[in-house]
């Protein structure tokens, strides 16, 4: 099994391959989280299915299954902390407000 993604210090992203994305609220309840996962997973099969057998319409309604799961968990659509902090989804961690950080992890991975 994979090790966990690192995460920012002040945990809103997660970073896969040096590009920030948005971690899940961590005010979800532990239920309500893995519920959310659950139907995230189950979202992701649907689309794979659909895509294999060339339903369109499945495959559309099976996407937005996986935006409004997404959504839910907080990694789309408002950001979860009050702050006022951007939200940096998808930018490099070096070209984020993170890079001093990241810089000084160098090494460590």
């Amino acid at each position: 099994m994979a090790a966990d993604p690192q995460r920012t210090p002040d945990g809103r992203y997660i970073i896969v391959d040096g590009r920030l994305w948005r971690a899940a609220n961590p005010d979800l309840s532990r239920d309500d989280h893995s519920r959310l996962v659950s139907e995230l997973m189950s979202a992701r099969r649907a689309v794979g299915s659909a895509t294999r057998s060339g339903d369109e319409t499945a495959e559309r309604e099976a996407r937005g299954r996986v935006h409004a799961a997404k959504v839910a968990l907080g990694e789309r659509g408002p950001v979860w902390w009050a702050d006022g902090a951007r939200d940096e989804t998808r930018t490099l961690v070096r070209n984020s407000s993170y890079a001093r950080w990241w810089e000084t992890r160098r090494g460590e991975e």
